[in-house]
């Protein structure tokens, strides 16, 4: 077999390929290897290419005849840490004696490994601080409390608010596995948001009044059309209104403006625009990034006792995904948060 066929051989498989010589040396690669290490490897020497130990003692046992595999061997990149699955296999004879080392990428394995092991404890700890409370109080009440009418009325109290927090989480979770499982299928019915969100403020119209918080609706008077899930659109501006009347209330006022974009340039095309508006205390910018993350908060403490579960910018960010749409915040401490929600119109 000529050299021109081993690289045509090579470049035909999509994992990243190697194919050392005698001399340590890398005479043939692939696309996929020369995008995972960065650089072109071929006629460079094991060691430029990946200084790791584990590489380097695996390519001298294909070299003397034994296969070995799979390797498990991390390394740093700028984009972070990549986990490799590494085979070296020996080559007798093509063209000459060597050894074909074959990497499988497993970091998104990895990391979607990672996200399930920290959203079981997540969803773990969310539930046992509950579940303690009502199993101490329930004690309580068979002891202690027993002919305690003012004692079992206040704890009878806390347990209906610790199950409400339960069910909201349960909900919630029942709620993001469903718009996960949804992402992918574009929405197909033609919606006129504005009407959404006038039935979004009207449910919480109470609420806002309680707390001494104007709602207003600054939109114009033509409709305007977006293909959507109502419903889902309906949850991600509830979600919203909500989180600015528990956290910005103090700002008195909640604004939801709609503007119309001739051409959004990552949409590629004509866009509406709503965006929340709070004049409350506002968000330091170095929780932005992370606000969306499941059961990420701000402060704990504070979202627990006003009730939140801290996944609901998680079902707003994904089903802003599913519309093929952008989800932006801006915020500033002292001056309130702007949350942004980018729709391409129909």
């Amino acid at each position: 077999m000529q050299v021109g066929d081993v690289n045509d051989i090579l470049e035909a498989v999509p994992m990243a390929l190697l194919l050392v010589g005698p001399d340590q040396r890398v005479h043939s690669a692939n696309t996929a290897a020369a995008t995972l290490f960065g650089v072109g490897p071929v006629g460079r020497s094991c060691s430029a290419v990946l200084r790791h130990p584990d590489f380097l003692a695996g390519v001298d046992t294909a070299l003397a005849g034994t296969a070995l595999g799979p390797v498990r061997i991390s390394r740093s990149s700028g984009a972070g840490e990549t986990v490799l699955a590494v085979t070296f296999t020996p080559i007798p004879s093509s063209p000459q004696p060597g050894a074909l080392v074959a990497f499988e990428d497993l970091t998104p394995l990895e990391q979607a490994v990672a996200m399930r092991r920290d959203f079981v404890a997540n969803v773990s700890h969310e539930l046992r601080t509950p579940l303690t409370a009502l199993v101490g109080f329930i004690e309580t009440l068979r002891g202690a409390a027993r002919d305690d009418a003012a004692a079992r009325n206040r704890f009878l109290t806390i347990m209906e608010r610790e199950a409400g927090r339960m069910i909201r989480l349960v909900n919630d979770l029942l709620s993001l596995s469903r718009v996960e499982s949804e992402e992918r299928r574009k929405p197909a019915v033609e919606v006129e948001i504005t009407r959404i969100l006038r039935s979004a403020l009207a449910t919480h119209e109470d609420t806002a009044r309680a707390a001494g918080v104007t709602l207003r609706l600054e939109a114009g008077t033509a409709p305007v059309m977006v293909m959507a899930d109502a419903d889902q659109l309906m949850q991600v501006f509830h979600n919203l209104v909500e989180n600015a009347l528990k956290y910005g209330a103090s700002g008195k006022e909640v604004i939801l403006r709609v503007t119309e974009i001739a051409r959004e340039p990552v949409l590629k095309g004509p866009a509406v625009q709503v965006e929340v508006i709070d004049r409350g205390e506002g968000i330091d910018p170095l929780h932005l990034p992370r606000l969306t993350e499941r059961f990420y908060r701000v402060d704990a403490h504070r979202s627990r006792e006003k009730g939140g579960t801290g996944l609901g910018l998680a079902i707003v960010k994904h089903i802003v995904n599913r519309h093929r749409g952008r989800l932006r915040i801006e915020s500033e401490p002292g001056k309130g948060s702007r949350f942004i929600v980018i729709l391409p119109m129909s």
